[in-house]
């Protein structure tokens, strides 16, 4: 893993140095990581990077490069040096474990440390995390319009930069890609590789036939053809069917065509019938060419042929809806034992944040669906043999009473007093758990236009203290 240290906006840096200076650098304090909105206009998100976070905390360190280099700046004292020098983490964090489904507002990071390691950290933590979260919702909402067929991740020669594409195809299979074109990115996380040729490959030899002949030459068992070089139905898929009888005569088992371009719907469909005539019935016919999962959804609508399908651009840049907006925000700072909390006031009351040492429960009922999250102070308790009535955190009289039901606390230490307590799990792991949390949502929370909201609310103890903490700041304007 590289030293990311110096991976920060400046002004943290400058911050750390007026701490220092002012003697209060050293106060614990506690900050939130949470969204606003869920990513790709999804009715939730997948939290996405965990590993990566953990693997940036126990790297941090200034080296004498970094620290010359901060020299050069003119900005920093040399006593201001010295003492990052000796920077480690010795704080804690808490997270919600990798690929859990999560909804706006709520604390899904949470630091406890002290305020110079609780601010040098914020940066790097929501670029690692927001942009592996937006890839893996984009990824489960792309397969989720695929209805079951396999979907794989082509997305690396449009990535912004290697980094994007390394850790987008990881982000990717863990929403629910069954594999990567991306090659690296398989030898580092162990996931499956797939790819056959380019059109460059159909051009190269004389003509389309022997360029056929030559791949199921080389790869026999593992033959799938990109038929739209030239022409899919006069041209590609009747020449892939003399290679495919070839093959089946001596023993191999074609996989299938690809097409690449044109009206994938009729094409496919009509492919399907030519394969079918000659006699191969179960092969597959995958899709590529500029897909998301609004064109996947209208081409299923369409009872088009296709059963697998090559996702790139519009994935790995989760094209139309670029970003996620994480926020790293101050809820609570400590005097001696006593937590003072926090609050961020806006004229836009979406930026109004949640104050206080935070929790976040969920609650199942007896089919284990997710009926709605409870947002909480860090020591509140709930007792299940009781009925729990929440209420809508703005339109109050809004309540919902549970009786029969179960609740998950969702955050888990990564850090404690700077100790990892992280547990690395292998890639398929993670990718079972996402598929399990997204089978205890009802429907309408996944539908891909206007999915419905999911209850996020408070408990009464911090609708109380947000509330207060409100009215004290209208008074002192």
């Amino acid at each position: 893993m590289r030293n990311l240290t110096l991976l920060t906006d400046l002004y943290q840096l400058t911050m750390l140095n007026g701490y220092f200076e002012k003697n209060v650098h050293e106060d614990v304090v506690v900050f939130d990581m949470f969204f606003r909105k869920n990513a790709c206009k999804s009715g939730y998100t997948i939290v996405c990077g965990i590993e990566q976070l953990v693997d940036y905390i126990n790297n941090l360190q200034f080296s004498e490069d970094d620290l010359k280099y901060l020299k050069s700046l003119n900005l920093f004292s040399d006593k201001f040096l010295d003492f990052l020098r000796n920077f480690k983490f010795t704080g804690d964090i808490y997270s919600v474990e990798e690929g859990t489904i999560m909804f706006p507002n709520e604390p899904v990071i949470t630091v406890k440390a002290p305020l110079y390691q609780a601010q040098l950290i914020e940066t790097a933590l929501l670029t690692i995390v927001n942009f592996q979260s937006l890839i893996a919702t984009k990824a489960s909402k792309v397969c989720y319009a695929a209805q079951g067929d396999p979907v794989f991740e082509f997305g690396l020669r449009r990535a912004q930069g290697p980094d994007a594409g390394i850790y987008g195809a990881r982000a990717a299979v863990i929403g629910g890609c069954k594999a990567t074109a991306n090659v690296l990115a398989g030898k580092m996380f162990d996931i499956p590789v797939v790819g056959t040729q380019a059109h460059s490959w159909v051009q190269k030899f004389d003509s389309e036939l022997k360029s056929f002949e030559a791949y199921a030459d080389v790869y026999p068992d593992k033959c799938l053809l990109l038929v739209d070089t030239y022409d899919v139905l006069n041209s590609g898929v009747p020449n892939a069917i003399k290679i495919f009888k070839d093959l089946k005569a001596n023993g191999h088992t074609p996989l299938g065509i690809r097409i690449d371009s044109g009206d994938l719907e009729y094409l496919s469909v009509e492919a399907k019938k030519m394969l079918e005539e000659a006699g191969f019935t179960n092969l597959s016919i995958t899709a590529s060419n500029d897909l998301d999962e609004y064109t996947i959804s209208a081409l299923k609508s369409g009872n088009c042929a296709i059963n697998s399908w090559g996702v790139g651009t519009k994935l790995i840049t989760s094209a139309d809806s670029p970003s996620l907006g994480g926020v790293y925000k101050l809820a609570a700072s400590y005097q001696g034992d006593k937590i003072i909390p926090k609050i961020k006031i806006s004229e836009d009351p979406e930026k109004i944040n949640n104050p206080g040492y935070k929790k976040v429960v969920r609650i199942y009922n007896k089919e284990n669906k997710a009926e709605a999250d409870l947002i909480m102070l860090h020591d509140e308790e709930i007792n299940t043999s009781q009925p729990l009535t929440i209420f809508h955190p703005t339109y109050t009289w809004k309540e919902t009473t549970f009786e029969d039901y179960t609740i998950k606390d969702l955050h888990k230490p990564l850090f404690v007093n700077g100790e990892c307590k992280f547990k690395s799990k292998p890639i398929t792991e993670i990718q079972q758990y996402v598929q399990d949390e997204l089978n205890t949502l009802w429907d309408a929370y996944r539908r891909l236009t206007c999915p419905k909201t999911y209850k996020v609310d408070l408990s009464q103890e911090l609708w109380d203290l947000k509330t207060n903490l409100l009215g004290d700041k209208v008074v002192q304007k």
